[in-house]
């Protein structure tokens, strides 16, 4: 295992309950134009920035909208929603863990600044546990480009080669590898394992992480 000095963490369903909401959402505004919001079109969005997401998404169902008319529907509906996102399965626990053992932590998600306060606002005080916090319209590119884990390093002020990064994506796993990272992969049960063959360690939950072989001095999660 390399050494590591930090670690940084996806939010969107790694941290927050935040997939199924997304779902619901999008499958409100795409059923208006007699359309379907299947998984296969989700995979291809997982974890990339609004704008790309949402071409994804009009692509492939054929929408007639562009991107910022998209989200214009979306919007309102998201605000309402996300602030309702529950902790994922051992999220709270790992955090707190390696925030006692004193490990920097940094957040990078694709999410914009707008949305990241939405969906933390019922979570301000377990959030404040992240030094640096990097969202997608502070860097030039998204995910599956390592833009947003490069500024997270850089923020956090150690060696990209010493950060380990947690992911539920398969694109976050790509970024990752690609700014030079090891990687830990927590996907959604019905992703395909095929997309994750990047990551250095798949896990079924953030509950199954065991910090020791990382030198990572904080206690096992319970």
């Amino acid at each position: 295992m390399p050494r590591i000095n930090a670690v940084i963490f996806d939010m969107d369903g790694l941290l927050l309950a935040t997939e199924p909401i997304y779902t619901e959402v999008t499958q409100k505004v795409v059923a208006r134009f007699g359309k379907t919001f299947d998984w296969q079109t989700k995979t291809r969005m997982m974890g990339r920035s609004r704008l790309e997401s949402g071409r994804i998404l009009i692509e492939a169902l054929g929408l007639p909208l562009d991107p910022e008319e998209l989200y214009a529907l979306q919007k309102p509906l998201m605000e309402k929603a996300f602030v309702l996102a529950e902790p994922m399965p051992g999220a709270k626990a790992l955090t707190k863990a390696l925030q006692q053992a004193g490990v920097p932590m940094g957040l990078a998600t694709s999410s914009g600044r707008d949305l990241f306060v939405i969906k933390t606002t019922r979570h301000q005080e377990w959030f404040s546990c992240f030094a640096s916090v990097t969202t997608g319209d502070q860097v030039p590119l998204c995910k599956p480009a390592p833009d947003l884990f490069l500024e997270a390093a850089r923020k956090l002020g150690v060696d990209p080669k010493t950060c380990l990064v947690f992911e539920d994506a398969p694109t976050g796993v790509a970024a990752a590898k690609a700014a030079g990272m090891a990687v830990v992969a927590v996907p959604d049960p019905m992703m395909d394992p095929a997309l994750y063959l990047e990551a250095d360690l798949v896990l079924r939950s953030l509950e199954d992480f065991d910090p020791a072989p990382w030198g990572l001095k904080a206690g096992r999660v319970v």
